[in-house]
């Protein structure tokens, strides 16, 4: 990428985080859709995907040149963050049915 001045970069990562933000948006539904399928607290932490995710997502960033170990201190936070509002909706859901 070729930028002329500070004032460009910031626009380009002001036009990426809107994509981000859209995105995640995204992941989000589809981790609510998700609390449905999970039968417990338990399912819904799932390390073993979590570990799965992380592998997956840190294989493509060095592939693609990005160390490691931000996209998985990015991906951590991230799906933290989810676990937390996915057993917020597990619970939602638990509490409808009864």
């Amino acid at each position: 990428m070729d930028f002329s001045s500070i004032e460009d970069v910031r626009n380009r990562i002001d036009q990426i985080d809107s994509e981000l933000v859209k995105m995640i948006v995204q992941r989000s539904q589809c981790v609510k859709a998700a609390a449905a399928f999970k039968s417990d607290h338990s399912a819904v932490r799932a390390p073993d995907r979590v570990q799965q995710v992380i592998d997956k997502v840190s294989k493509q960033a060095t592939e693609i040149g990005l160390p490691a170990g931000i996209i998985e201190k990015v991906y951590r936070t991230m799906i933290d963050a989810f676990i937390d509002y996915e057993l917020r909706q597990h619970d939602e859901l638990q509490q409808e049915k009864c």
